[in-house]
C-alpha cells in the first residue's frame, strides 16, 4: 500500500487525470500529440511540449503523432517544416510514420462547416475585422448581434460556396459560429471560423481561397487523429470551451480531452518568435540557429544534448503555476551529461611562445595522457611536446601579485602532463607586450615519472608549437543583459554588446585537426567546446564553447 501511495505522490497532475479516465473508461488508450505552427523555428519550451507529450505516449504504451497546424499560409514556410521535423527527431520524439498536417484535413473541416451552417450553427457575417470587434463587447458589457446573423440556412449555405469559390476578396466575407453573444466568455461570442485570404499554401497550393481559423481546425483535427489528451499550454484554457463545442456540434464521438500546464520560461533569454525574427531579419545573430539563441536548432548547434535537454525538462517539472527557471540549470544540465563522456584536450585561446631553450633542438616526444580522469574506459593519447609551445597569456607575469602560482620570472611550474619549467627570462616587443618567454626545463620531473623531489604551486596547460592546429573559438554570453533585465523602457531588446567574442588563432591539440560538426570536448580549464556546424570546415575550425566549467547552480535534491 505504501508503495502504491508513493506512485501516486511523484505523479504530476497530468497522469494523474489520465489515470482517471483510463480507470474510468473515458478511453482505453492514450494518445498525444505535438502541433506546432511552422511560422518560425522551435524553441526550449517547445521541447518541453515534444517532450511531455511524447513521454506521456510512452508511460501509457500510447502513440505520439506530429502535426503541423498550417492553416495560416501567411506566416508559414517548407523551412521552418523542415526545421521542426529536425528538432523533433533530434530531441528523440518518435512519431513512427504519423507525420500529418491540418492542411490534409481542409476538405473535413470544409464539410464541418457545412455541417454547422445546416445545424442553424453557423452563419456568412459581412463586417469587417473591425466591426467584429466592436460588436464582441467586453469582458464587462455583453456583445452585439451581427446584423446578419439570422440569414437563412440556403442562403448562408451559398454565400459559403461563393466564398469558397473566389467570388469575395480578402477580408469582404467570415463565416461564424452561432453561439452566445452575451457569453461570458468572449471566445464564445459567435468567433470566426473561416477568412477569405487568396494565399498559395506551403502544402495545398492554390486549391483554397478560404482557410480555418486555428480554433476551429485544432479540435477537428484532434478528433479526425484520435488524440485522447490534448495537453496545451494555459493561454488555451479560455479556448476549451469553444474546442468542445465544435467538436460536439460536429458530430464526433469521442472528444479529446484538453489539459493545460505552465508554458516554461527561462531567465534572460529570447524565445519570442517575433523578437527572433527581428534579430534574424537585422543581422543582429546570424540566423534562427545562432548559439546565443535558444531555438533547438541553435541549442545543438551550440553544442547541448538532447540527453542535456530531457535532463533539463524533468528537473524543471510540470505545475500548473506560471514560473520561471534559471538558465543556470539548463547549464548544470549539459554539464552534468558532458563531463563523464568527452575528452580532456588542451586548448591555448590567447597563445604565447615558450621557447625551452635547454631541450634538444628538433627533438619531439610524445606523452601519454588520460582523455578523461573520471573515465578511465575513454583511455588515453599521445600528445607531442618539444622545444617550443604556447601557453596562456594570462598564465605568465612579469610582476606578479601574491599568490600568483603560474609563471613569472624565476618561478617554476608543472606542464600539465610534461615536466616542470622555470622562468629564466622573456622579450617584449616596443608597446612592453610580452612575446616570448624562455623557459628551462628539469628532465627528471617528467609527469608520470613518480618525481617527488619537489612539488610547484602552479600546474599551466600548453600546447606543442610543432604539432598543433589553428582555430577560431568563440564565447558566448547570454544575448540581453542579465543586470538591466531583457527590454528597454522603449520596448527595444537590451543587448548585451559581449554576447559574442571571436578569438582568432588559437591553438589546439593536433588530435582535433580532424573534429567534425557537432564533435565536443573539454578544453582544459576552459569549458567545454562543440566544433562548429555552420562555419566550421577543414581549413578553418570553429568551435563554440558550450559552457565554461563552473557555475554557482545547485541542483535541489
Amino acid at each position: 500500500m505504501r508503495m502504491e501511495e508513493k506512485e501516486k505522490v511523484s505523479k504530476n497532475f497530468i497522469e494523474m487525470a489520465i489515470d482517471k479516465d483510463l480507470e474510468e473508461g473515458v478511453y482505453d488508450h492514450v494518445m498525444t500529440r505535438f502541433p506546432p505552427e511552422p511560422n518560425g523555428y522551435l524553441h526550449i519550451g517547445h521541447a518541453k511540449s515534444i517532450l511531455l507529450n511524447y513521454g506521456l505516449a510512452q508511460k501509457y504504451n500510447g502513440k505520439f503523432n506530429l502535426r503541423f497546424d498550417d492553416t495560416n499560409p501567411t506566416k508559414e514556410k517548407v523551412e521552418f517544416v523542415e526545421s521542426i521535423k529536425k528538432d523533433v527527431e533530434w530531441l528523440g520524439a518518435d512519431y513512427e510514420d504519423r507525420l500529418f498536417f491540418a492542411s490534409n484535413y481542409f476538405d473535413q473541416m470544409y464539410e464541418a462547416a457545412v455541417t454547422l451552417i445546416k445545424k442553424g450553427k453557423a452563419y456568412v457575417c459581412d463586417l469587417s475585422a473591425e466591426e467584429i470587434r466592436e460588436y464582441r463587447g467586453t469582458l464587462k458589457e455583453p456583445g452585439k448581434e451581427s446584423p446578419y446573423r439570422n440569414r437563412s440556412v440556403d442562403e448562408n449555405l451559398e454565400l459559403f460556396e461563393k466564398m469558397k469559390n473566389g467570388e469575395f476578396a480578402d477580408g469582404e466575407k467570415v463565416l461564424r459560429a452561432k453561439i452566445d453573444m452575451a457569453a461570458g466568455n468572449i471566445n464564445m461570442r459567435d468567433p470566426i471560423l473561416y477568412r477569405v485570404a487568396h494565399m498559395t499554401h506551403h502544402n495545398t497550393g492554390d486549391k483554397w481561397c478560404i482557410y480555418p481559423m486555428y480554433d476551429f481546425a485544432h479540435p477537428i483535427e484532434d478528433a479526425i487523429e484520435g488524440v485522447t489528451h490534448s495537453i496545451c499550454t494555459l493561454e488555451f484554457e479560455d479556448h476549451r470551451p469553444l474546442y468542445d463545442w465544435v467538436v460536439k456540434e460536429v458530430g464526433f464521438e469521442q472528444p479529446p480531452r484538453q489539459i493545460e500546464f505552465a508554458k516554461m520560461y527561462l531567465t534572460n533569454v529570447i524565445t519570442g518568435k517575433r523578437y527572433i525574427k527581428k534579430l534574424v531579419e537585422d543581422g543582429i545573430v546570424d540566423g534562427w540557429d545562432d548559439p546565443r539563441l535558444v531555438s533547438i536548432a541553435a541549442l545543438r548547434r551550440r553544442g547541448f544534448t538532447p540527453e542535456a535537454i530531457r535532463n533539463f525538462i524533468e528537473l524543471a517539472g510540470v505545475s500548473k503555476a506560471q514560473s520561471s527557471v534559471d538558465y543556470a540549470m539548463l547549464e548544470f544540465c549539459i554539464r552534468d551529461d558532458l563531463k563523464l563522456k568527452k575528452s580532456r584536450v588542451m586548448a591555448v585561446l590567447d597563445p604565447v611562445k615558450v621557447v625551452i631553450t635547454n631541450y634538444p633542438e628538433g627533438q619531439i616526444e610524445y606523452l601519454d595522457v588520460e582523455n578523461n580522469r573520471e573515465n578511465e574506459e575513454l583511455g588515453s593519447r599521445k600528445v607531442a611536446f618539444g622545444r617550443e609551445i604556447y601557453i596562456e597569456r594570462d598564465d605568465f607575469m612579469i610582476d606578479p601579485p601574491k599568490k600568483y602560482f603560474r609563471l613569472y620570472p624565476g618561478n617554476e611550474v608543472r606542464l600539465m602532463n610534461a615536466y616542470f619549467v622555470t622562468c629564466t627570462d622573456y622579450i617584449t616587443d616596443e608597446n612592453g607586450k610580452v612575446t616570448e618567454i624562455h623557459c628551462t626545463y628539469d628532465p627528471e620531473t617528467k609527469s608520470g615519472s613518480g618525481f617527488t623531489g619537489r612539488k610547484v604551486k602552479g600546474t599551466i596547460h600548453w600546447v606543442c608549437a610543432d604539432e598543433c592546429v589553428d582555430a577560431e573559438v568563440r564565447l558566448y554570453e547570454n544575448i540581453v543583459d542579465e543586470e538591466k533585465g531583457v527590454y528597454n523602457e522603449d520596448g527595444s531588446l537590451n543587448l548585451n554588446p559581449n554576447s559574442l567574442t571571436i578569438l582568432p588563432g588559437c591553438k589546439l591539440e593536433a588530435g582535433l585537426k580532424d573534429s567534425k560538426a557537432y564533435d565536443s570536448f573539454q578544453f582544459v580549464r576552459q569549458g567545454y567546446f562543440c566544433c562548429d556546424a555552420k562555419d566550421s570546415s577543414e581549413e578553418h575550425l570553429v568551435f563554440n564553447r558550450i559552457v565554461s566549467l563552473k557555475s554557482s547552480y545547485k541542483p535541489k535534491k
